[in-house]
């Protein structure tokens, strides 16, 4: 399960209310091991190398109120990966979701990963 961060709760109502205009259609991973937390505003250890930097997500509206992120990654390099989180940047910005992953997954020259992520709006 990811969490939902402060600074994206606060982007979301902004976004809402037409505050701010910046979506967020960037996934990032990230090799840092840190439990998730309201408060992060970053990934603990972001991957900028080896194919793993941060990236444009194909982003669509699923029924039922999901929003979804689509991503692969395609590997030049091996990377520990632990931690995926989206933004609203190419670099830096705000972050609204991390997670981190139950186990490491190990990559290499060659290997690619498939990031889908979803989130579904409900009523408190």
């Amino acid at each position: 399960m990811a969490t939902i961060t402060n600074k994206g709760l606060e982007m979301k109502a902004k976004l809402l209310n037409g505050v701010a205009s910046t979506p967020f259609t960037y996934v990032a991973l990230g090799s840092g091991t840190t439990d998730e937390a309201n408060d992060q505003s970053a990934l603990v250890t972001e991957i900028t190398t080896n194919g793993g930097a941060r990236a444009a997500a194909t982003c669509e509206y699923e029924a039922d109120y999901k929003a979804k992120w689509t991503k692969t990654f395609n590997f030049t390099g091996s990377l520990s990966v632990n931690e995926v989180g989206i933004f609203d940047a190419a670099s830096s910005g705000n972050m609204l979701m991390r997670h981190k992953f139950s186990a490491t997954k190990s990559v290499e020259n060659g290997d690619s990963l498939a990031i889908t992520i979803k989130e579904t709006e409900s009523r408190a």
